[in-house]
């Protein structure tokens, strides 16, 4: 388990500014996918409860593509095209959203175990 530097902001947007994220608190690991979605975005998902990170410039700034089993809303910047998270269509209680970290300072994705995930076959971890 990592422990979060004080310096390491847990602030981050995506590459034009407009949609913000505030993190809780930083991840204790993190996956990396190499589902069809995934692979091309290169995103590296860290996991939090729906709801309790802060996101500005969503949904006014945001666009949505759902695919799949439709269980989820994959979340980006219409002006940048920068994936920044993605969030459960139906959003029960413990339902969770993940946080693409590859939008906040790199030390922050540095620190974090990335367990990477078989999403393309198998839906198993790798490691």
């Amino acid at each position: 388990m990592s422990q979060q530097q004080p310096s390491l902001s847990l602030q981050g947007s995506c590459h034009c500014g407009a949609v913000r994220l505030t993190l809780p608190a930083a991840p204790e690991k993190a996956t990396s996918c190499n589902c069809s979605l995934c692979r091309r975005s290169g995103a590296i998902f860290g996991y939090y409860e729906f709801g309790t990170v802060a996101v500005q410039g969503h949904p006014e700034n945001t666009e949505e593509y759902v695919w799949g089993d439709r269980s989820l809303k994959n979340v980006r910047c219409k002006t940048c095209g920068i994936v920044t998270h993605w969030e459960p269509i139906d959003s029960k209680p413990g339902a969770r959203h993940g946080v693409n970290l590859r939008n906040f300072d790199p030390r922050l994705l540095e620190s974090v175990a990335v367990r990477r995930f078989d999403g393309a076959d198998t839906w198993t971890f790798l490691d």
